[in-house]
């Protein structure tokens, strides 16, 4: 079966072959099977030891936890929301069938495209940003943060890198805005709605190629479908069920998660989310989906003005640092822990929260708090239901009995 994965999370390495990023239109892609259907995103190379553990069936903290329970369809309540609420952006006139010109697109929008590099685990990650504010703030995909705890940006003109920090994230819509920290006079991109789009009309995707950095790579197609509804997760977990998508056929790589499905007139009417590939390590797909300007211009806006929202989530998460997955029976007998349910962690992160706690792989995480944990459905909640820099008592059993320890949470992006 096909696979769509997140076009995210790309490793740094050494540039590409530059033949590998075509500018002609890609040939017209067969239709992929109407409704919900399942798809991996191109998530390309989450390249943390314990992070690619979670593609596998586990998660560290919160947002990575979810990543095993594709079944997860609710968010959880929102923290408290930034203060200053910024003026909403407005779409502009949409283009009007105009000649499509890749290189006049690429002067148009360059500038206002950064480079995503993230930190997540032990490892690091890439992927692309919009800049939305003269003043900084970022629009991106929220699987290109998720789980960071650090976020760097590179953009074009200046010679270093900026720090970064989430304002805030709808997972259920995988948008996140970011905030650029020490930089002002910025250009922005300009967006147009998408109500207006129609099949054949022809776009541009633009991104950070393979992680390679650098002047965005270009390829132009067309558009194939509207309205679509995929469930797509990264290397076959962490999964989102996404409605409204727009289908093109644009090549696109891994590290273009984040960046801009351009019109003729180089206006954003959508973001790169997720493609379709052969295998977790494909390198290019041109059946691709974005997320539509307008549903990114009415989640950004509530984010932008701390509007209260339930699937909205402002600031960072807790993170005790396991990668974990549901207890069954077997395994549980197999390992010979006296324990029926719980969350059996996979893996620790070296110098994290849990390690310092003192707990271990195999062991079943059984409370967080007040909350009781009897799978990886209810670890994530029970470690939402505290901040960063929180202290929490945590219980876990293994083969040498039951025990409770007092630790620090961490913060992750969500």
């Amino acid at each position: 079966m096909s696979e769509i994965e997140k076009l995210s999370k790309e490793p740094a390495g050494p540039p590409p072959d530059q033949s590998l990023l075509p500018l002609l239109p890609a040939p017209p892609p067969p239709a992929p099977p109407a409704g919900n259907s399942f798809w991996h995103r191109l998530a390309a190379g989450v390249v943390v030891a314990a992070v690619v553990a979670a593609a596998a069936g586990a998660g560290i903290g919160w947002s990575l936890a979810r990543a095993i329970n594709p079944r997860v369809s609710t968010v959880p309540t929102i923290s408290q929301p930034q203060t200053n609420p910024e003026a909403p952006i407005q779409a502009t006139k949409p283009s009007t069938g105009a000649a499509l010109d890749a290189n006049a697109i690429a002067a148009k929008v360059n500038t206002a495209i950064v480079d995503i590099n993230t930190i997540v685990g032990s490892g690091r990650a890439a992927g692309t940003g919009m800049i939305i504010s003269s003043s900084g703030a970022v629009l991106t995909n929220n699987h290109v943060v998720d789980g960071s705890t650090s976020i760097r940006v590179t953009i074009a003109g200046r010679s270093q890198t900026y720090t970064a920090h989430v304002i805030g994230a709808d997972p259920s819509a995988d948008i996140a805005v970011i905030q650029v920290e020490g930089v002002s006079g910025l250009p922005t991109v300009t967006f147009a709605s998408s109500s207006t789009l129609r099949v054949g009309d022809a776009v541009v995707a633009t991104g950070n190629a393979l992680g390679q950095g650098g002047t965005p790579d270009l390829s132009q197609g067309s558009i194939t479908a509207l309205d679509q509804t995929i469930t797509a997760s990264e290397g076959g977990a962490k999964s989102e069920r996404l409605t409204g998508m727009i289908q093109t056929d644009a090549t696109i790589y891994p590290g273009d998660s984040g960046g801009p499905l351009l019109n003729s007139s180089g206006q954003v009417v959508g973001m790169i989310t997720a493609g379709q590939v052969q295998g977790f390590r494909s390198t290019a797909s041109n059946i691709n989906y974005a997320v539509a300007s307008d549903t990114i211009l009415d989640i950004v806006n509530q984010i932008r003005s701390a509007k209260a929202n339930a699937a909205i989530i402002y600031g960072q998460v807790g993170y005790i640092g396991v990668s974990a997955q549901t207890l069954d029976e077997a395994t549980a007998a197999q390992l010979g822990l006296n324990v029926s349910s719980g969350a059996l962690v996979r893996a620790v992160v070296a110098g994290g929260p849990a390690d310092g706690a003192g707990i271990t792989r195999n062991s079943v995480i059984t409370s967080v708090g007040s909350s009781h944990v009897t799978s990886i459905d209810s670890l994530g909640p029970a470690i939402r239901a505290h901040k960063p820099g929180e202290r929490v008592s945590i219980s876990w059993v293994n083969q040498s009995g039951a025990h409770t320890a007092t630790l620090t949470l961490g913060g992750v992006n969500p």
